[in-house]
């Protein structure tokens, strides 16, 4: 293949091999189905597994073509830390320009030669240019707030994400989509479809912002599927699980996961109607789920937050002055001014039990902690919480259970179709690496694959 090519990254995270192709073989996704015959067809493996299986590890993998146990980045916000260079860094290095929209965990450089977008779970990155920054804490706090019956968006800040979205390329299809939603939502309980119009904003804007810059290098990153099959895969299968979906969660998600697929297979549609000759489309998935049943027993995996962190700190014991930054299910980031008040605000949310059982796990990197609720488990409404000074308060007075009970978990399984120009299409047997996937990027834009990248481009 002659030439350097432009190159989209097509981020559609946790998408799972055994429901993309049930859902194309009923009809049920074109686009995907165009996709498909038009690609080089590959299932990846992540090549982790337990903890060290997850999204924010591998999306990082994909972009710096390098393992875990080289790029070192294990939790989600610390995609400034790794160690390598990324895809966007190479490209700009190369004097072509870059738009990077919302990949998960992964940070450029300063010599980022283009446009960047941090994902929603970003907590120490601001979007560049900096006129972005009304649509990405829109969306940061429908994403990382959005089970959270105590946060709500400002006035001002709305005023200025609709400004901002009238000026970069609000489309008519998006704007009767958000419409006929809150239509729907007068007439039944269907807010959680929202999940596909933040799709379709941010789509909006990586059409405008493509079109302005026409990088050589871009990305899209969306988390709808994964989130519906994390939380609706027990109400689609009630029979693989022993704990089962009440009738009116049945009736209410049985399709939810289906639907996601549905609606992204119509973002499909756009990038593949909107492609130019010479662009590469790659649509990868990093990893995908399955069904989790480990919890079964204990009533189901469930997840608590704290309502505010003011008074959970206060309670806890922690002094230092320190700023707050929720990420996702159950975790948040707290920042401390200094190593010493990282190191007692540790000690203080580790101290913290009920009913002996601790009720936080605390991981410190210097003067940061990242923070979970431990508990998954059922708590009776009087669960008491205890802290290392022998104080007790009602649990969920400073914490509250998310919405919804886990139901899908992580698979090292991915998918990775690559339609090149020529849309030559090859079903490959061979599982691809990751680590393959920045090395084919490279190649494709023409640019050298550098040595710490073990693997060969696949096309």
């Amino acid at each position: 293949m002659a030439g350097p090519q432009r190159v989209i990254l097509l981020e559609l995270n946790e998408l799972t091999p055994p429901l993309m192709f049930r859902f194309m073989e009923q009809g049920r996704l074109p686009a995907f189905r165009r996709l498909h015959d038009e690609s080089r067809v590959f299932v990846t493996d992540a090549a982790e597994s337990g903890l060290d299986l997850n999204p924010w590890i591998q999306w990082v993998t994909v972009h710096t073509g390098l393992p875990l146990a080289e790029h070192g980045v294990r939790l989600l916000g610390e995609g400034g830390r790794v160690a390598g260079r990324t895809l966007a860094d190479r490209v700009s290095a190369a004097g072509l320009p870059v738009w990077q929209c919302g990949s998960m965990n992964v940070r450029p450089g300063p010599e980022l030669k283009g446009v960047f977008l941090p994902d929603p779970w970003a907590t120490d990155a601001l979007p560049s240019p900096a006129e972005l920054e009304p649509f990405f804490r829109f969306v940061q706090h429908h994403v990382a707030e959005h089970t959270n019956p105590d946060e709500s968006f400002g006035g001002r800040e709305l005023v200025s994400f609709l400004r901002f979205m009238a000026g970069h390329g609000l489309s008519a299809a998006t704007t009767l989509a958000i419409a006929r939603q809150l239509f729907r939502e007068r007439r039944a309980p269907v807010a959680w479809q929202r999940v596909a119009i933040l799709d379709l904003l941010q789509w909006d804007v990586f059409r405008w912002y493509r079109r302005e810059l026409r990088p050589s290098f871009a990305s899209f990153f969306s988390n709808c599927v994964a989130h519906l099959q994390h939380t609706h895969w027990r109400e689609m299968e009630p029979e693989r699980f022993s704990l089962q979906p009440s009738p009116e969660e049945r009736l209410r998600y049985a399709d939810a996961i289906r639907w996601g697929y549905e609606q992204t297979d119509e973002l499909v549609a756009r990038f593949l109607d909107g492609l130019e000759p010479d662009t590469t489309l790659i649509f990868c998935s990093a990893l995908s789920q399955q069904p989790d049943v480990a919890w079964e027993e204990s009533g189901g995996k469930l997840f608590y937050r704290p309502r505010e962190i003011g008074p959970l700190a206060a309670f806890a014991g922690v002094t230092a002055p320190h700023r707050f930054s929720p990420v996702m299910s159950e975790e948040f980031w707290l920042e401390f001014e200094d190593e010493a008040g990282a190191r007692q605000g540790e000690a203080a949310l580790a101290a913290l039990g009920v009913a002996g059982e601790s009720a936080f796990r605390v991981d410190r990197t210097g003067r940061e902690l990242y923070v979970g609720c431990a508990i998954h488990h059922v708590l009776p409404e009087g669960a008491r919480l205890e802290s290392a000074s022998g104080a007790a308060r009602g649990f969920f007075e400073l914490l509250y259970l998310a919405d919804s009970v886990k139901s899908g978990v992580h698979h090292p399984d991915g998918l990775l179709w690559i339609r090149t120009p020529d849309r030559r299409h090859v079903e490959h047997a061979e599982k691809a690496p990751l680590t393959a996937i920045a090395p084919t990027v490279l190649s494709l834009l023409g640019i050298d694959v550098p040595e710490e990248m073990a693997e060969k481009p696949l096309v």
